[in-house]
């Protein structure tokens, strides 16, 4: 079954009177004047105050199309050029009715009514709530009564240079958010595509996952730059290391403050939230920022509304938010560092970057990439011979070579072979010197040695230094010591005098276990070291 549904023309289909309006084009009618065109229903939307012109087109319309059905939808615009008005009417149509385009074959004509109900209908089609093709008509010389129709039919799934054009356009956003970088690794291509499609069409808030240094900063950066080509953002992007923050200057510098909020409050200030509105805020190491700053920023980001110290007045900002951190955020809920409300909201669109060592095959591209950076920031072009970039790229792919830094480790060594270079070439000297730097720098003592077995080899970027130094001397306790109540005898001996009871075996127990460690893995590592 063929549906039209159309918007009755005041003017267009006004045109005429009497017999004489057979001799002129009148779109809603001419529509059922086709010799290769026939429509068993039709859906005719009028105006109330139209009525009568409804009814005089319908009776042309069945005369000149009898086997057509003519339905009537009456819909009261008080203003047909109030966009939000006509949209929402013409939404509450389509849903009222429910088509289905797998059902019948539907048309949709957009040459009557005012150009904003023509948009609308444009619009209602391209999301599927009216389905089908779309028709339009107008006049012509040699049948000026019938005149002509184009149907156009928007999937552009069936248009080649369309299809072909937007791959284009797709493959240029990817490489966009490589920093044009030809990546070979295949899982972290997959990731960036995935990203893309996430920043074209979301504007919920990311979180960027991964190891210090493997381009959490840089890809927000690129994600706001995007949209922004995209059109899709106008403010501004703003960032901040949440690590950084403390206190009242936590609170003020996301949040603002009015003047006197605080001992140097001098001035009223706007904070980043406010400044990110209608842009991207980026959170650096958000699993450092404090409980209470975890509560307002959830509130900022659910209603769009925070509270600025001192102030008794709501302010509002809309803008995404896109989240980075190099920590385990539900570890951090567990330990009760972090809010699972928060983390809920932020964790929609999750994900995790790899580290340079997960990626070596691109090394390679990565490195060019710091190259171009090194000859844009200083004006200076360098370049390697063969017979040293073959030398580092040997260093590089070896699989000893953690890249604990990631891209920030590549970005210092090629700076530095740059820097040094002679007439503007790397040559095997200088990179051998590199080298050698670099694995002075990265030679681990033989406590970090042990810690890493223990802990595995990313221990320092997820515990504290001041943790770690316990953690070094419990356990070499726990190595010398035969039992857990000897270790607990060792490590508490001064606060053991002042208790009544002593359960040290129990709290020492506890505390390994924080690591992931118990007592009898490390007693029997520490008699087979012993051993040898």
């Amino acid at each position: 079954m063929k549906i039209l549904i159309s918007l009755l023309g005041i003017t267009l289909d006004n045109h005429g009177r009497g017999e004489g309006r057979w001799g002129v084009w009148r779109p809603s009618v001419a529509l059922t004047m086709q010799e290769n065109l026939h429509f068993d229903r039709y859906y005719l939307l009028y105006q109330p105050d139209f009525k009568h012109l409804f009814d005089t087109v319908t009776a042309d319309i069945r005369s000149c199309s009898p086997d057509t059905e003519v339905i009537g939808e009456e819909i009261a615009f008080s203003d047909p050029w109030d966009f939000e008005e006509v949209y929402f009417k013409l939404y509450d149509f389509s849903r009222r009715k429910n088509f289905s385009a797998e059902e019948h074959d539907f048309y949709i004509h957009i040459t009557t009514g005012t150009h904003v109900a023509q948009i609308c209908l444009f619009l209602l089609n391209e999301s599927h709530h009216l389905p089908g093709k779309l028709i339009q008509t107008r006049p012509t010389k040699r049948n000026c009564a019938r005149g002509a129709f184009t149907i156009i039919d928007l999937d552009l799934s069936k248009y080649d240079l369309l299809a072909q054009r937007f791959a284009v356009e797709r493959r240029n956003d990817l490489d966009f958010l490589k920093s044009g970088i030809a990546t070979r690794n295949a899982q972290f291509n997959a990731l960036i595509e995935t990203i893309e499609r996430v920043a074209i069409r979301s504007t919920e808030p990311i979180l960027l996952t991964g190891p210090t240094g493997a381009g959490k900063s840089q890809l927000a950066k690129r994600i706001f730059e995007l949209k922004k080509l995209n059109r899709q953002i106008k403010g501004s992007f703003i960032d901040v290391n949440c690590a950084t923050l403390r206190g009242d200057q936590a609170m003020s510098t996301l949040f603002g403050h009015k003047k006197g909020a605080f001992t140097g409050a001098v001035g009223d200030r706007a904070g980043l939230l406010k400044n990110a509105d209608g842009g991207i805020l980026f959170l650096d190491e958000i699993g450092e920022l404090g409980m209470d700053e975890q509560a307002m920023l959830l509130r900022a980001v659910e209603e769009k509304t925070f509270l600025p110290l001192g102030s008794d007045r709501e302010d509002s900002s809309s803008f995404q938010l896109i989240c980075g951190t190099n920590r385990d955020l539900r570890a951090e809920v567990i330990a009760g560092k972090f809010r699972a409300d928060l983390l809920s909201r932020i964790n929609l669109w999750n994900f995790e970057l790899p580290g340079l060592a997960d990626r070596r095959e691109d090394i390679e591209p990565n490195l060019d990439y710091e190259l171009n950076r090194f000859t844009e920031k200083y004006g200076k072009r360098v370049t390697f011979n063969k017979e040293a970039r073959t030398l580092f790229l040997e260093f590089a792919r070896d699989p000893s070579n953690a890249w604990s830094g990631n891209f920030r480790d590549l970005n210092a060594m090629v700076v530095r072979m740059a820097t040094l270079a002679s007439g503007g070439r790397i040559d095997r000297k200088t990179v051998e010197q590199e080298i050698a730097r670099s694995r002075h720098i990265a030679s681990p003592s033989a406590s970090d040695t042990d810690l890493a077995a223990l802990l595995g080899s990313s221990y320092a970027e997820r515990f504290d230094l001041f943790e770690l130094a316990q953690l070094k001397s419990v356990v070499e306790v726990c190595r010398k010591s035969k039992t857990l109540a000897e270790a607990g005898k060792t490590l508490f001996a001064v606060s053991r005098r002042e208790k009544t009871s002593a359960n040290d075996s129990d709290r020492i127990s506890k505390y390994l276990a924080r690591f992931g460690l118990n007592f009898r893995e490390l007693h029997d590592s520490g008699e087979s070291r012993s051993r040898r």
